[in-house]
């Protein structure tokens, strides 16, 4: 039996299959899982890599032994597992997934009733605990195991009540599923809508033969890049590999960053439905601040993770959200993240306005100049982010997620990450790019010393 302290995490469970984690693993993971969340219904799914299949019947008997009655996904992407929680009121799901990693990685990402995630410090340690702690006792009775092969269908049909599927016409766009669970939620929808789309990778392969499924770095975001460019497309769209993200690309082959994408949909969602909250977290530009506000909503800035903004939203009714990560949340959708839906919005909002998407990026790319987020190695993220401290005394300080600063014409955060001895720094300046890269380079500096 493998299974290693260290693959229970944050927000989910991850690690290297057959290093940290094998099926024997994941089958304790299973039982604990229901021991933690006392689900009686559970339902459990899983990506495409080679590994899901092993770990996910492991996972399935693991539930069974716990007492509970396992509705079996199959096939399914992060946010079609969302979606089948909520809509069949089950007490808990799971997906078995390592989301944007390499295809060695496998793991877990689970929810309870109504599709609100486990977390670290709700129910994800003690999960790990129990798991770690041996051989438990089964129930008095296992539960049953059943499938769903509908699922699909009734995910596809809601997702395409956010938009007018006949208001997506007359476009080109290249989709790069990079073969992951996109490929396979996306032919059903293109049945629907009437664009001339350049089909990518859209073929599931948990090799992951043609790149990383994961479109935050620039080597994997060159092949859509170039592709909108040579097809001379209106766009491009590419998900991650749970394909509970997507991400866009510009006609002119530029990469439009998750904040400037939050603040275009949150202003067309606003413009919508009326006033209303929208969440977002706080490395965002400004720009999403500013376009809330300009379309009557209320901003309500909060900490980093899918965890802790799913249960912002409830609090504050947000009707969106939006992460810098690429993580798109919706209140009509169990306040969950989509990887679909924001996709769908984005081809909708560039056909009936008759502008390029470039064009609504402009504004934001020519007033607010932002770093993105740059990652540094340090051996004491604590003391570096004391000098930051010190250093930016006279700023407005914050210190609800890592260190925030702001001044009227820039500001910062920097966040220890949560798996490995990194601080993650995003800054923006309103001056100019100059600026930015100034300010960057200087807190990057601060943050290396020694």
């Amino acid at each position: 039996m493998t299974l290693l302290p260290e693959v229970f995490k944050a927000y989910d469970i991850r690690g290297l299959y057959g290093d940290e984690i094998d099926e024997e693993g994941a089958e304790r993971v299973g039982r604990a899982f229901v021991q933690v969340t006392g689900g009686g219904r559970v339902a459990v799914g899983h990506d495409v890599r080679l590994s899901s299949p092993g770990i996910s019947a492991a996972f399935i008997r693991g539930a069974l032994s716990a007492g509970a009655d396992v509705t079996a996904l199959g096939l399914a992407a992060t946010e079609m597992v969302y979606f089948a929680v909520d809509e069949g009121g089950y007490d808990a799901g799971a997906v078995i997934t390592a989301s944007h990693n390499p295809p060695a990685y496998t793991g877990a990402k689970m929810v309870t009733a109504g599709a609100l995630p486990l977390s670290g410090d709700t129910g994800i340690s003690e999960i790990g605990r129990l798991a770690l702690a041996g051989e438990p006792t089964p129930a008095a009775a296992p539960g049953s195991e059943s499938a769903d092969d509908g699922l699909l269908g009734r995910f596809v049909d809601r997702c395409m009540q956010f938009v007018d599927p006949s208001a997506i016409t007359g476009l080109k766009v290249v989709l790069d599923a990079a073969n992951g669970m996109a490929g396979v939620y996306l032919p059903p929808v293109l049945e629907r809508i009437s664009i001339d789309a350049v089909p990518c990778f859209l073929d599931p392969d948990g090799r992951f033969p043609h790149h990383e499924p994961n479109p935050l770095l620039e080597e994997n975001r060159a092949f859509i890049e170039g592709a909108v460019v040579e097809n001379g497309a209106d766009l491009g769209i590419a998900w991650d590999g749970d394909a509970d993200r997507c991400f866009f690309i510009d006609e002119k082959g530029g990469f439009v960053a998750g904040d400037f994408l939050t603040a275009l949909l949150a202003r067309h969602i606003l413009g919508q439905v009326g006033p209303s909250v929208v969440v977002y977290d706080l490395r965002a530009s400004w720009a999403v601040r500013d376009a809330i506000i300009e379309a009557g909503g209320t901003p309500d800035e909060f900490r980093v993770g899918h965890a802790f903004i799913k249960r912002r939203m409830r609090e504050v009714d947000a009707v969106f959200a939006g992460e810098v990560s690429g993580h798109y949340y919706f209140r009509d959708f169990s306040y969950a993240d989509s990887g679909l839906i924001p996709a769908l919005m984005v081809m909708e909002m560039v056909a009936t306005s008759g502008r390029p998407l470039s064009e609504m990026v402009a504004a934001l790319r020519e007033r607010y100049h932002i770093s993105g987020e740059i990652n540094s190695t340090v051996a004491d993220a604590g003391a570096a982010i004391d000098r930051l401290r010190a250093r930016y005394a006279d700023g407005r300080q914050a210190e609800v997620d890592g260190l925030s600063v702001a001044y009227d014409d820039w500001h910062f955060n920097v966040r220890p990450s949560n798996t490995e001895p990194l601080l993650r720094l995003n800054l923006e300046s309103l001056v100019s790019e100059a600026d930015m890269e100034r300010k960057r380079d200087e807190v990057l500096a601060i943050i290396r010393e020694g």
